[in-house]
C-alpha cells in the first residue's frame, strides 16, 4: 500500500473549513478563493481515500474520518509553524516593540504573544498597552515597530484592517435614566477615539452631557458602566453580560465607522513582520467569531 505524504496547504484548508463551518468563510481565512479551497479538500479526500466532510447540511461538519484527521492536522500545522520560526530565526532577533489598545491586550492576546516569544528565545518583546492616539504618535516617531490600534475608517496604509462594531452601552441591572437633562458619560482620558465621537453625537442631538467617570483602564470603564454610573461606547469584544446595548430607538444612533488597523513601521524587521502575520490571523478569527455571534443573535429576534 502506498503511503501518501500529507500536504500542509491541503491540511490548512481542511482545518479552516471546519473552524469556519463552511467554504466561503474558510476561503477568507486562508486568503484563497472558495473554489480553490473546495478543490484542495477534495484532493485531500482523494489522496486519503476517505470522505472527510459532511456537506449535506447547512454547515459543513467533519465525518468520523475527518474528526480523526483533525487533531493530527492541527499538530502538524503547529509543528510546521514552530519549525519555520526556528529555522528562520537569526542568531539574534533583536527586539520588537508592539503597541496594543487595551481591549485587545486583555482579550486572549497575551497567550499568542507568550507563544511567539517562546518560539524565538533570541527576541526581546516589548509590549505596551495604550490609547490609539498615543500609539499612532509613538509609531510615527519611531518608538514602536508595530501597533494594533483604532482609527477612522480608511485612514492610511496598514498591514491589515477590520471594520469595528461599536455600541452605546448602559447597565443591564442598574440602568441610567436615558431621559436625564445631562447624559453621564464614562470614558478613557482625553485622546480616546470613542470619547470624541460620543461627545459629538450627544451635542449633535442637542443634549447636554457630563463626564461621570474617567478611567485609564478598560476594566474600570466596564465596571463603572455595569454599576450604573453612566453610559459609554464599547467594541463588541469588550461588552459584558452586565451591559445592555442601546440603539436608535433608545435615542442613541449608531456611531460613525471606525476600524481596527495593524500598522508596521517602515523597514520593519523580519521578526516584526512575522509577528504581524500572527496578529492578523488572530484578529481574523476573533472578529469573524464576533460577527457570527451577531448574526446568530439577529436570527433569533
Amino acid at each position: 500500500m502506498a503511503i501518501t505524504m500529507l500536504d500542509l496547504d491541503l491540511l490548512r484548508s481542511f482545518v479552516a473549513v471546519i473552524d469556519a463551518g463552511g467554504f466561503t468563510r474558510a476561503a477568507e481565512r486562508v486568503h484563497r478563493t472558495q473554489s480553490t479551497v473546495s478543490q484542495q479538500v477534495r484532493r485531500l479526500e482523494d489522496d486519503l481515500g476517505q470522505l472527510l466532510l459532511d456537506r449535506s447540511g447547512k454547515d459543513v461538519i467533519p465525518t468520523e474520518a475527518g474528526e480523526r484527521l483533525l487533531s493530527y492536522s492541527r499538530r502538524l500545522l503547529s509543528l510546521a509553524e514552530e519549525a519555520r520560526d526556528v529555522v528562520a530565526r537569526p542568531s539574534g532577533d533583536g527586539a520588537v516593540r508592539l503597541g496594543l489598545t487595551e481591549d485587545f491586550a486583555a482579550h486572549r492576546l497575551t497567550r499568542l504573544l507568550g507563544s511567539f516569544a517562546r518560539s524565538r528565545p533570541g527576541l526581546r518583546l516589548d509590549v505596551r498597552a495604550g490609547q490609539s492616539l498615543d500609539l499612532h504618535r509613538d509609531l510615527e516617531r519611531g518608538d514602536l515597530d508595530l501597533a494594533l490600534l483604532k482609527r477612522d475608517s480608511g485612514r492610511g496604509p496598514a498591514v491589515a484592517v477590520w471594520p469595528e462594531r461599536v455600541y452605546w452601552v448602559n447597565s443591564k441591572h442598574h440602568p441610567c435614566d436615558l431621559k436625564a437633562d445631562s447624559v453621564p458619560l464614562i470614558f478613557f482620558p482625553s485622546g480616546c477615539v470613542y470619547r470624541a465621537r460620543a461627545i459629538h453625537a450627544i451635542e449633535a442631538s442637542g443634549r447636554r452631557w457630563h463626564l461621570a467617570y474617567t478611567s485609564s483602564s478598560l476594566a474600570g470603564i466596564q465596571a463603572a458602566v455595569a454599576a450604573g454610573l453612566g453610559l459609554s461606547i464599547l467594541s463588541e469584544i469588550s461588552i459584558q453580560a452586565e451591559h445592555r446595548k442601546l440603539t436608535a430607538r433608545d435615542g442613541f444612533p449608531a456611531i460613525e465607522r471606525t476600524e481596527l488597523a495593524l500598522i508596521a513601521a517602515p523597514n520593519a524587521s523580519p521578526a516584526t513582520l512575522r509577528l504581524a502575520e500572527r496578529l492578523a490571523e488572530f484578529c481574523d478569527k476573533v472578529l469573524a467569531g464576533s460577527l457570527d455571534q451577531q448574526q446568530r443573535a439577529a436570527a433569533t429576534v
